[in-house]
């Protein structure tokens, strides 16, 4: 844990918006820079939350895990489902250039990380005090 951050709340915002303008660039060329840019714009939108509630981690895959636990409040099931096919297409293509990825998945990435990025913008201008010492409250109760 560490102290909310309004200023970097916003950082990734806007590298979440910058990431998106990227798959409008590229989704007609490349799959692989575009489920990048997909899963980025999702992935930058979740650390931005967690940022402004004061929470930190640098592995992905555990602010997915901790989206899952303690972020219930704001992002529902098809929203972890949204960051996890994201997460899973970008490592596929990245790391696996020959294994095929559903043009279909890629699609609903594509669109459900403009959806992401509003439902968190929404969600960073109505989020309380109140709601950040709830969410630090049960990280720290998780810990203990």
């Amino acid at each position: 844990m560490v102290k909310p951050n309004d200023n970097m709340s916003e950082s990734y915002i806007k590298m979440a918006d910058e990431s998106l303008k990227i798959i409008k660039k590229v989704e007609n060329e490349s799959k692989l820079w575009a489920s990048s840019s997909a899963y980025y714009t999702i992935y930058y939108c979740l650390y931005s939350l967690m940022i402004k509630s004061g929470i930190k981690c640098e592995i992905h895959s555990c602010s997915i895990e901790f989206m899952k636990m303690f972020l219930t409040d704001f992002y529902n099931e098809e929203d972890v489902d949204l960051i996890e096919t994201a997460f899973r297409l970008r490592n596929d293509l990245q790391y696996y250039p020959d294994r095929l990825v559903s043009k279909d998945e890629l699609e609903f990435v594509k669109k459900g990380a403009i959806d992401f990025l509003v439902k968190t913008k929404e969600i960073l201008s109505k989020i309380n005090e109140r709601e950040i010492d709830h969410i630090r409250d049960s990280l720290n109760k998780e810990i203990r």
